[in-house]
Parts: C-alpha cells; structure tokens; sequence
C-alpha cells in the first residue's frame, strides 16, 4: 500500500472542519478523519457534511466503537465513512459484528490499539477477527505527559500482521518518515496541519517528508520533555497556562508586576518564610539561589518593604530570575531600570529590620497559591502562576497546545470571521 496521509479533524465545529478538510486535501492529504471530538459534537451529520463536499475522498470516521458494535458501524457507513474505528479493548464480539456490519455497508474496520497492553498479540487476533487496519495510537493525553511514541513498536506489529499500519500521536513532517521505514502505511497527523494557520503548506509539508523518506523539521505539535521545561514555559503566557491549568494555580490579582510592558519571568522557585519588614531572609535567599531561580517570599502581605532596588541587583548579578513578594517592595524606579521581574502586593517607601526570622526553602503561602521550593513560577503582565514540579511536564505540554490552537484561530479571525462566529457561541452556549 502506497503511503497515505490522514487528516485527523479533531475539532468541535463541523463549518471549521469542512475548511481546514479542504486545505489538507489541497495540500496533499489523501483521507480525512471525522475525530471523535467532532462526532460528539456534531454527530453522525458531520460524516455526512464532510462526503458530500468531497465525494470521492476516503472518509474515517473515529467512533472508538466499545460496545454495540454492529449499530453504531451501520450508523457511520450509512453517514458515509468508508472506515470505522473501533477500540482493540472492545470485546472480540464487538470487533466481529463491527467487521460483519462494514462488509454489509461497503466500509472497513479500523483497530485502534490505544492502551492495548500487548498490542503484537491483539494485532494478530484482530487480523484473523477480519479487520482492515490496524492503528497503533498515541492518545492526547498520553501524549501531554511526555510519554509514549507509537515508533517503538510500529517494527514489531508491521512485521507480525499482513494488513496495512496506520499511527497516530504526535506525528509532525520530522517524524513521519521513519513511521513509514518501520512499516506504516498510513500517517495520522492532526495537531500539526489543524492547528497551523497555513494548513495546505503544513500539509504539503508531511506529504513530501512522507514521499522523500527525509524529515522535515517542525516545531508544532512536539511534546517537551523535563529537560526542555524552561523552553516550553518561556513559549506561553500565564493567560495559556490558566487554560490548561483550569485555572489552578493562579495568584490572586493583588501579585502585580512593576516593572511595566514585556516583562516576563519563568524559573523554579526559592521559597522564603519572613516576618513584617524583616528582609534578612529575603536577601540571604539570594546567596543560595541558582541560576534561574524565582525568588518567591511569603511575607504575610505587610506593607513594610522587605526588598529593594540593592536586593534586585545582587540577585541579577547571580542570575536570579525575578521574585515574586506576598508583601511590599520598593525602590521600583531602580528595578524598573534594572529590568529586573518584580512583583509585589504592595509598593513602600520604606524597609524594615533585617532580623533574621523564618527561613529559607520550606513549603509557603504565597497570593493564596502553595509554593514549594522547586516548582515552576511563570510570571507575565497578567498575573503570575505556580506550577507543581510533579505536574510541569504535563501542564508545560497542555499550554503549547493552547497556545498553538489560538494560532488557527487568530488565522480564521484575520479572514473576516468574529471570536463569537469561529466559536460559534450562541450554536453552543450551555444547556440549562
């Protein structure tokens, strides 16, 4: 089987689905995918939209069918899908009627092996079950933890069934080849051409990657590791993160940034307990922080500056990359010229005592937020966020994501359309 690129329109609205369909089938792609977020959505009329706009085309519909087998494929063929999914976790008797229902409609099965422990094994069975394709699928949610690649096992399946591969999960034009040299037929890419404001040249980009054996690089739809953390973080905004975070720690609005427009602060954080206007510990924090490092004090919200314009510079000089004060700074117009990300409740002109109370590294309050020493701190005009260290990858993930989804959006905006109309609001406010 000739190589394949399929499109996976995992989408909420079918009018958006039929126009970014249109420029991947323009760009190259050979079938297009009804995702499973756009049939949930739209239902069984959205496979219709998307065949009678292009007859011809081969259309996968993604139920995921687990149960009912039967019913649910005679439903997708009849809406015009030429392939079905259905789930390699379904019970053999739903893979059976699913296969004997396609035949009945002209249409194929497709296996989706996503969580299949032994996927080798279900592969075979599936094959003998009378499935057309097999898939072997990296989900979203997988994906966004850093974890997983269909490309370590794609070898082993190829080589153990005789019906086409098909992988989907995070696949862009710089992966895509060597999906195919191990043995795939079929390439699913959906992130990396739905998401792109170009799609027809996203597109074109995996078909000719895919054609030419050779790579292409692209930096949409990748998936950061914990060593690319400060990178990903440095990508979004706090506004990205708060999407993806579902509003989860965000510091309350009392945490302001003071040093003006185009500032931005991401690092882990120093944690500091201190007391009213005592900046000993603040400042000793300095000494043991690394570079890189966000100064984060719980200073109980007093409005007796507990650092400064001097503090600011020592810590610019070892690297610091800004602090983040529940309490008061001053001396802002040197910070301000120092550059240096500050944010703080409050703003005073004068300081307090350097007495030496509370400490350094242990777990604060800092804007309502719980801060522990070594989670990520990203910090913007728009507030600041706190990050768990456990949860920075997938978290780092979920807002490049966000991020990269608004960059389709911004695209259909600048062609005449309306926040409200690309959305479609009213279609879908919340049913009471």
């Amino acid at each position: 089987m000739k190589p394949v690129l399929q499109v996976a329109l995992d989408l909420m609205h079918v009018k958006r689905a039929l126009e970014i369909a249109r420029e991947s089938l323009e760009g190259g792609a050979d079938w297009i995918e009804a995702g499973t977020p756009l049939i949930k959505s739209e239902g069984a009329e959205c496979l219709r939209s998307l065949k009678r706009e292009f007859p011809g085309r081969t259309l996968v519909a993604d139920m995921k069918t687990m149960d009912v087998g039967a019913f649910e494929v005679e439903i997708a063929a009849k809406a015009g899908a030429d392939v079905i999914t259905v789930l390699g976790l379904s019970d053999e008797g739903t893979i059976s009627e699913s296969v004997l229902a396609a035949r009945k409609y002209g249409a194929a099965i497709m296996l989706d092996m996503i969580n299949v422990p032994d996927k080798v094994a279900m592969a075979k069975r599936a094959e003998e079950l009378g499935v057309s394709y097999i898939c072997l699928h990296v989900g979203i949610d997988e994906q966004m933890k850093g974890e997983g690649s269909p490309l370590d096992v794609v070898s082993q399946v190829s080589s153990a069934i005789g019906i086409p591969l098909a992988v989907a999960g995070g696949i862009t034009s710089e992966t895509a080849p060597m999906m195919i040299e191990r043995g795939a037929s079929i390439i699913i890419v959906g992130g990396g051409i739905i998401k792109t404001a170009d799609v027809r040249s996203a597109a074109r980009a995996v078909k000719e990657a895919m054609d030419s054996g050779k790579g292409l690089p692209n930096s949409l739809s990748r998936k950061y590791g914990q060593e690319e953390l400060f990178e990903a973080f440095r990508k979004v905004s706090t506004c990205n993160i708060a999407d993806a975070a579902h509003k989860r720690g965000v510091m309350d609005n009392g945490m302001v940034l003071r040093n003006g427009h185009g500032v931005r602060m991401v690092g882990r954080a120093l944690t500091v307990q201190t007391t009213k206007g005592d900046w000993a510990k603040p400042v000793e924090a300095i000494d043991r922080a690394r570079k890189g490092d966000v100064i984060v004090i719980d200073a109980g919200g007093s409005e007796i500056a507990v650092w400064g314009e001097l503090a600011a510079n020592s810590a610019m000089v070892r690297g610091v990359a800004g602090v983040v004060i529940d309490g008061a700074a001053r001396d802002i117009d040197g910070i301000i010229d120092l550059g240096f990300p500050c944010f703080s409740r409050h703003v005073a002109p004068y300081a307090g005592e350097p007495k030496g109370y509370g400490g350094i590294g242990m777990e604060i309050v800092c804007g309502g937020q719980m801060v522990r020493s070594g989670d990520w701190i990203v910090g913007d005009e728009n507030g600041v966020v706190v990050i768990p260290q456990e949860h920075a990858v997938e978290l780092a993930n979920r807002s490049v994501d966000v991020w990269e989804r608004e960059e389709r959006i911004r695209e259909e905006i600048k062609r005449g359309g309306t926040l409200s109309k690309v959305q479609e609001l009213e279609k879908w406010e919340q049913v009471k």
